[in-house]
């Protein structure tokens, strides 16, 4: 018998090819001497000597070594215990140690033909669930099924520390020419740390697992096994009530957070909390400031903490800074026990470069494309995903329907998006290359998107996922079957420019640019809008929000009260990065923590109270969240008082009768008896001043009743009177 056997430059086997019928690893089916057998192959680089052993019946049956690389074989009588592989290998290294380990490639594969069929398609939603590393048991065997997508990959193996990260001992079969990788390892168990050795041709490289669920805290980078059914998950009411809401009538204010700087453990060596120990303080913070919902900066592994997640490496893993994926379905849970909503920012439209991650996966551009002009971002150093191949479409699919499902999560926030839809982003006009018809959208990109919002929103009712989208591209939140990309919201990146760009000026300038103050409101109700006041205003040298604002102590806390104010009480869903709602001096440090401290000035402790009441008069009055993407929840009572900078407008609900007046003053004059029309004759009362001195303001306040007088006014036939504070916003509403 003539045996040929390749290794790899790490001495791993390839593949070995013979005359005989028995071709591959493992036990198989044979004829010998006339009867049926079992003939097993194993390859065990180490030993010195083999046998085949059948637990329980103290047998076993000697192999002989086939090739001087460690390539044994025995043919055994066939039984049940051969055929279900539940035999064992036992050997004998150079010193005599004796060792018994069951042989991995006696067990059938995990995958059936749907499954590879599906994967190729780009349409296994639930790929999660087969890829990666798995918790199995076989024919009464338990251990972790490894699986892999690495189509050009001369070889693959699984290394970890039950193989002392030893290439040799666990190479990987390939399935066919579905390009993946598989192996089932008897015995392990959750916990474990591994990694795949990839032999890409011209050199051998330690990846980590694009599926695992678990990583190293960086800068090491091992996955680990885990298991994400053990965590007993305590939401079923709120998950049912999410499904039966109209989450657009809702009111969603969100507090944006980045989990490791918003507070520091001091008792801690890294400075971070724990997923569980954030989600006791963040949820009753959120409470005492009535958010909806908290907005995590990206939570998936990254290498490089100052990234702030943005580039991922491991996309379905929690990171583990703060801890295991239990801490934080522990975090979500408990959001969702005490009624707030988790969203989590999401990037599919780059990953970097390191080395262990997704670039060039199997020596080959997998996950990105080959030309730089399509595959690399030069703003970011980083790589762009080839949306158009089926199975990085699918990885990237079911990595979001993986949050949805096996973490509970409310919201994908979608960074980045522009980037995604135009292929001349941010580059030269030499620099890109037009799609099929000539033009710079990219199709690829665009149709990975619209399947996305189509696939999260069928599985998963009452979700939300939103775009930070910073074009003017048209129907970013339009479904899909009106050519839409699908979206539930979209951030208003233009109302956020042009009001903090407003805002910074001196008021005594304002009147002459008192087009940014109102323009949002021509195409507010174009897209379902989010107002976002996010971290990346409060970054880069910007200052934060308070040090934004013009004019001396007083006034610069006034004009922040009256931006928020004016958010709150404008059409569309809110957002603020924490540390707004405590008026920060300081722009945002990811490597230290809020200025907690500052809350001992009644000024800053009047900004934060200001919140909390916004947010409670939000949530309370539905004219203010039901009816936000319709010109019918919006009427301007006056846009046109540019020489006064005061603008008055009414929120309506479902119910036209349900409506409440803003009227806003973006100068430090107080206007006593200023008159506005009103929608209807009778009383009214205050139900919120920016400038109460509940807020540290100079409590210019209207105390009485407003009755209105039959003098028309703003076109209107009732009108009312009122004082109006300096740099504030008052809102009232029909007794």
């Amino acid at each position: 018998m003539r045996t040929n056997v390749t290794l790899d430059n790490m001495g791993a086997l390839i593949e070995c090819r013979s005359e005989d019928p028995f071709r591959i690893l493992g036990p198989h089916q044979v004829e010998h001497r006339g009867e049926p057998a079992i003939a097993v192959r194993a390859y065990l680089p180490d030993s010195e000597q083999a046998w085949v052993f059948h637990p329980g019946h103290n047998n076993s049956m000697p192999m002989r070594r086939i090739h001087p690389s460690g390539l044994f074989e025995a043919i055994c009588p066939e039984d049940e215990i051969m055929k279900s592989g539940q035999y064992q290998l036992r050997t004998s290294d150079q010193s005599g140690q004796m060792n018994s380990v069951r042989d991995p490639y006696a067990f059938p594969s995990y995958f059936s033909d749907y499954d590879l069929y599906l994967l190729g398609e780009g349409a296994h939603w639930k790929s999660y669930d087969k890829l990666g590393a798995q918790l199995r048991t076989v024919n009464g065997v338990s251990g972790v099924n490894f699986a892999v997508w690495a189509p050009n990959a001369k070889s693959v193996a699984v290394v970890g520390q039950f193989n002392k990260w030893d290439g040799r001992v666990h190479p990987m079969r390939r399935l066919g020419s579905s390009g993946i990788w598989e192996l089932f390892i008897p015995d392990l168990t959750a916990g474990v740390q591994y990694k795949y050795r990839v032999n890409q041709h011209d050199r051998t490289v330690d990846k980590c697992d694009p599926y695992a669920f678990a990583a190293e805290v960086p800068p090491r980078t091992a996955n680990i096994v885990s298991d994400l059914s053990t965590y007993t998950w305590d939401d079923a009411e709120y998950m049912a009530r999410r499904a039966e809401q109209n989450q657009l009538e809702r009111p969603i204010s969100v507090y944006e957070v980045h989990l490791g700087s918003w507070k520091w453990n001091s008792e801690s060596k890294s400075g971070w909390y724990n997923y569980r120990d954030l989600a006791h303080q963040l949820v009753e913070y959120c409470l005492e400031q009535n958010f909806t919902h908290i907005e995590l900066m990206p939570i998936s592994e990254h290498p490089f903490t100052g990234s702030w997640g943005y580039q991922a490496v491991g996309y379905f893993a929690a990171t583990s800074r703060y801890g295991t994926p239990e801490d934080f379905m522990y975090f979500v849970d408990y959001c969702h026990k005490h009624g707030l909503g988790v969203i989590i920012d999401w990037v599919p439209a780059h990953f970097p470069k390191d080395d262990h991650g997704l670039r060039q996966f199997d020596g080959t551009a997998l996950y990105e494309h080959d030309d730089p002009r399509k595959g690399e971002h030069p703003d970011w150093g980083t790589l762009i995903f080839n949306y158009g191949r089926n199975e990085v479409k699918n990885f990237l699919i079911s990595n979001a329907l993986f949050w949805f499902d096996k973490f509970h999560i409310d919201g994908l926030r979608v960074d980045a998006v522009a980037s995604m839809l135009y292929l001349d982003y941010s580059r030269k006009h030499d620099e890109w290359v037009p799609n099929q018809y000539g033009g710079r959208e990219n199709i690829e990109a665009i149709s990975f998107l619209r399947e996305f919002n189509e696939q999260a929103h069928l599985q998963y009712p009452g979700i939300l996922t939103i775009a930070e989208e910073s074009t003017a591209w048209g129907g970013v939140s339009h479904p899909t079957s009106t050519g839409g990309l699908g979206f539930s919201l979209k951030w208003n990146m233009g109302w956020m420019n042009d009001t903090l760009r407003y805002m910074r000026k001196d008021p005594i300038h304002r009147k002459f640019h008192h087009g940014e103050l109102t323009f949002s409101l021509i195409y507010a109700f174009t897209e379902n809008f989010c107002l976002p006041l996010s971290h990346d205003e409060v970054v880069h040298g910007k200052g934060s929000l308070l040090d934004q604002m013009p004019g001396d102590l007083w006034q610069r806390f006034a004009n922040l009260r009256l931006l928020y104010s004016y958010m709150w009480s404008h059409p569309g869903k809110k957002l603020l990065f924490m540390g707004g709602e405590i008026a920060q001096w300081n722009e945002w440090n990811a490597n230290g923590e809020l200025q907690w401290d500052l809350l001992e000035w009644e000024s800053h402790k009047g900004v934060q109270q200001l919140i909390s009441d916004l947010n409670a008069m939000y949530r309370h009055e539905s004219s203010l969240h039901q009816v936000d993407f319709k010109g019918d929840g919006f009427e301007w009572i006056d846009c046109d008082n540019w020489e006064a900078s005061v603008v008055a407008y009414v929120r309506k609900g479902k119910d036209p009768s349900d409506f409440t007046i803003t009227i806003c003053n973006f100068t430090p004059v107080v206007y006593n008896g200023y008159r506005i029309g009103v929608p209807q004759a009778g009383s009214y009362r205050e139900i919120f001043n920016s400038d109460n001195a509940r807020y540290a303001g100079s409590n210019v306040i209207n105390i009485d009743e407003l009755e209105s007088a039959p003098v028309q006014w703003n076109g209107r036939d009732n009108s009312i009177m009122l004082d109006i504070p300096p740099l504030a916003c008052v809102v009232v509403k029909p007794c």
